[in-house]
């Protein structure tokens, strides 16, 4: 392969890579697919849901063979205290069958597969290898060099698809260093129970699974959230937290999980399981804003690369794969043109500002720093909505017009009127 020039170079197999490596190969380009693990899937983490539309879209019917766990047909929101919970639920069996909304999946398999499908349409992986920078002519990227004994590659065009921490897009200079502020580190086990168990435990029925996401105390003042997926017989759980704030509240990932998974809500539903697995990963959390620039002469990024991941909503791997549709998409218009310059690559990012990618990044653009600063909405508001519920429910002889008036006394002892006004206006302003 040493004079090979192939018609793209792709690096990493997460769901972006795989993607856009096989809709080329589809439409009959040739094509590299390079991985640093052992294999796909081996260093990639997430909670472990991926999108049924957006993943039919590269692979239609791949519910038939892929190697899902559960059909997502609910999904739970739990505000916490130190102690109790309110919560939030949205259900609907609809979801169990054609068109699924969401799975369940273990990346570790997932990804194997999916590569396996990129495999079959001609894509060559190379796994176990390391991509240490870009091969550029003058201006225009031609290919990567990587850690193998002649490891040079060629391509017409080179897509960056290695992660949050992109070391292909940073020696390009496209990616700045990423600001902690931007970034969440996230920590999660696979925890070993028996299908009967899950589906008692969780109320559910067949291959219905459901997602949990927590606020509140349990990240201890830090930005971030945990969370609960069910799989066929194992769960996810795990917590993430901004970067700088692991740094500035000096909290160990280890006992902030295991204190999560200690909390009264949390503790019986784990009880008997065994934690199978144990890993932690950076995952983007800066936004619209965080943005880099995400195309130049023979080169593109996509997925983590290029900060595409809307954590508000829990969705990366749908932002994911539908960048990896567009790069291959831009990419073979280029193929046609014979024109792999900046100009013919900036399709690729007209194709995301018109899609709900980078709507929906853009509608939420002020969001994370609005969070960033009102940490109360982590703190003080859930003790305040416990605090009413419980004044609500508890039956004690008090008339409810009393209970009403003693509920916004205490909620003024805690948040005045003004700053309760302030904090509604800039919440509507950070989300409107």
């Amino acid at each position: 392969m040493k004079n090979k020039i192939f018609d793209a170079i792709i690096v990493g197999a997460g769901p972006a890579g795989a993607s856009a490596a096989y809709l080329l190969a589809k439409a009959g380009l040739e094509v590299v697919l390079i991985e640093r693990g052992e294999a796909a899937g081996s260093k990639n983490v997430m909670g472990g849901q991926i999108y049924s539309i957006p993943t039919s879209q590269i692979i239609p019917g791949f519910e038939k063979e892929a190697p899902l766990e559960r059909c997502v047909t609910e999904k739970r929101l739990w505000i916490l205290t130190k102690d109790s919970k309110i919560s939030m639920s949205y259900k609907n069996p609809e979801f169990s069958k054609p068109p699924y909304n969401a799975f369940t999946v273990l990346r570790a398999k997932f990804d194997k597969w999916f590569v396996s499908k990129a495999k079959e349409a001609g894509v060559l992986y190379i796994p176990e290898t390391l991509v240490e920078g870009v091969i550029r002519d003058g201006e225009k990227v031609i290919g990567v060099q990587t850690g193998r004994q002649q490891g040079q590659l060629f391509a017409n065009v080179v897509v960056a698809a290695d992660g949050v921490n992109s070391l292909l897009a940073k020696n390009a200079g496209l990616h700045s260093e990423i600001k902690p502020e931007n970034v969440a580190l996230a920590v999660k086990e696979i925890i070993d129970m028996p299908s009967n168990v899950i589906e008692q435990s969780f109320q559910l029925e067949g291959n219905q699974g459901l997602t949990i996401e927590m606020v509140g105390e349990l990240t201890k003042g830090m930005l971030g959230t945990g969370f609960i997926y069910t799989n066929k017989n194992t769960l996810s759980v795990g917590v993430g937290c901004i970067l700088s704030d692991w740094v500035k509240f000096e909290m160990s990932p280890y006992d902030l999980i295991e204190e999560m998974k200690s909390h009264p809500a949390v503790r019986p539903l784990l009880r008997g399981g065994q934690t199978r697995e144990y890993m932690a990963h950076l995952i983007p959390e800066g936004g619209y804003n965080a943005i880099p620039r995400l195309y130049d002469h023979g080169l593109l990024v996509i997925g983590d690369a290029g900060m595409l991941v809307n954590g508000l909503h829990q969705e990366g791997s749908n932002l994911a794969m539908t960048s990896g549709k567009f790069a291959a998409e831009t990419i073979i218009e280029a193929k046609k043109k014979d024109d792999f310059s900046r100009k013919t690559l900036s399709l690729y990012k007209k194709k995301l500002d018109r899609s709900f990618v980078m709507k929906d990044l853009k509608k939420y653009r002020n969001t994370y720093p609005y969070l960033e600063n009102h940490k109360v909405l982590f703190t003080l508001y859930p003790q305040i909505m416990n605090d009413a519920a419980r004044e609500f429910v508890r039956v004690d002889g008090t008339p409810k017009k009393t209970k009403q008036w003693n509920i916004i006394k205490n909620t003024l002892a805690k948040r005045n009127l003004w700053n309760l006004i302030k904090d509604g206006f800039s919440l509507w302003r950070a989300f409107k």
